[in-house]
């Protein structure tokens, strides 16, 4: 068996570099080369991050230069009834944070949610995007590209289709500014975040275009897809699912569990999440829907970095007649641009199919998508509750003092 201290020494020395241990070990030692590099090097104790659960052979898709895991303390909240196009039944939500109060708050806003017999919630619409960019004369040329799009829809779809047993290409929008000409390329990519699907997808169908029309290829993704970033795009457009969920709490419940009313929480939600936002220019009129977002993303394996598209969501709150006839509290969010899946990345890793598990949605779902949309459809009802709870602490006045109870 090759020796980790014996390999990190060669790459001290010049003889191997970082990402070619494993040429030379398994990957269990590469790892521990690689740990006994750093803490040599940097005099760290690495003993936390050397303890990981998942298998170093079965994460090479997902790392480079592997030392070890990161850990994070995982809470749990619900149950919750959720009627869902997709998710249907009692749910407990695995999140992920280092953040004291968010579980604690999440959890007070699914039992207002659970109290009201349930949240509804629906995935209305589904699409992955990769949005290439390519380089044209001018004006004349563009014309040329997008009529050609236009008139091989077919051909695109089949070129694309090629490369995937799942996916599937529904559109492709094009925008032209000036000599440049994006193609926004729209999948349904099942129950797969779908973005590598996409994007392996899309370089098949930009050669086509390529070899049939004027337009070079300039980058495979221009940034109107747009992946990671704040993009109005998205939160018009939608990217990845477009959810709602929504509730309506009694009266009743509202003024002696939440020790607030209905109006002062309309009156919260308006004059924060919408006007507020509003004055910021924000893409998100929320309270913290990415909280509830990062956590679950982090709990169940989904690209963390797509938190910035989760971030796309709208609360709204409304004075309704309940079921007693009494101006019971009508709460929605709706996220735009939700990036999920349930098959791939790191939903493979143990910690993160065990929390997915929990929900009982875990790989292909019965249809295909199913599971993604439930998924989808259970975080937003989780970010509603974060919602329902953020809201009403602050009407009532007592966000602060629930934050120093728990010690943050």
């Amino acid at each position: 068996m090759t020796d980790p201290a014996e390999l990190a020494a060669r790459v001290r020395e010049g003889d191997l570099r970082l990402y070619e241990l494993e040429d030379h070990a398994d990957a269990e030692t590469a790892a521990a080369a690689r740990r006994h590099l750093v803490e040599t090097e940097t005099d760290a104790d690495l003993d936390a991050i050397a303890d990981y659960t998942f298998d170093a052979e079965d994460v090479d898709a997902s790392i480079e230069n592997l030392v070890g895991g990161a850990q994070l303390p995982m809470g749990i909240a619900g149950p919750v009834p959720i009627d869902g196009g997709a998710a249907d039944g009692e749910y407990y939500l695995p999140l992920a944070t280092t953040e004291g109060a968010l579980v604690a708050s999440v959890n007070r806003g699914l039992s207002a949610i659970r109290a009201a017999g349930g949240a509804t919630a629906r995935v209305t619409d589904s699409g992955m995007t990769r949005a290439p960019v390519f380089r044209v004369a001018g004006i004349a040329e563009a014309e040329q590209v997008v009529e050609w799009v236009d008139d091989n829809a077919e051909r695109l779809r089949e070129a694309a289709e090629s490369t995937t047993s799942h996916g599937e290409l529904t559109a492709v929008d094009p925008y032209v500014v000036g000599d440049s000409v994006f193609l926004r390329f729209i999948y349904d990519t099942k129950d797969a975040m779908g973005m590598n699907m996409a994007t392996i997808a899309t370089r098949e169908a930009s050669e086509l275009v390529e070899s049939e029309t004027p337009a070079d290829l300039v980058a495979l993704s221009g940034n109107l897809c747009s992946d990671k970033k704040p993009a109005a795009i998205n939160a018009i457009e939608g990217r990845g699912r477009s959810v709602t969920a929504d509730v309506v709490l009694p009266r009743e419940y509202v003024e002696e569990t939440l020790k607030t009313t209905p109006e002062a929480m309309v009156e919260g939600n308006t004059r924060k999440n919408l006007i507020g936002s509003a004055k910021a220019a924000s893409l998100g009129f929320n309270a913290h829907a990415a909280n509830t977002v990062a956590a679950v993303f982090l709990a169940t394996g989904q690209d963390a970095a797509q938190v910035v598209e989760g971030a796309n969501a709208i609360t709204t709150m409304e004075v309704r007649d309940d079921e007693d006839g009494e101006g019971g509290l009508y709460a929605s969010i709706s996220f735009a641009s939700l990036e999920v899946g349930t098959v791939g990345g790191g939903t493979k890793l143990p910690t993160q199919s065990e929390a997915l598990d929990v929900l009982g949605h875990t790989g292909g779902g019965e249809p295909a998508g199913a599971n993604a949309n439930a998924l989808a459809e259970i975080i937003a009802v989780g970010a509603l509750a974060g919602e329902l709870s953020l809201v009403a602490a602050f009407t009532s006045r007592h966000l602060a003092s629930a934050h120093e109870e728990l010690g943050r």
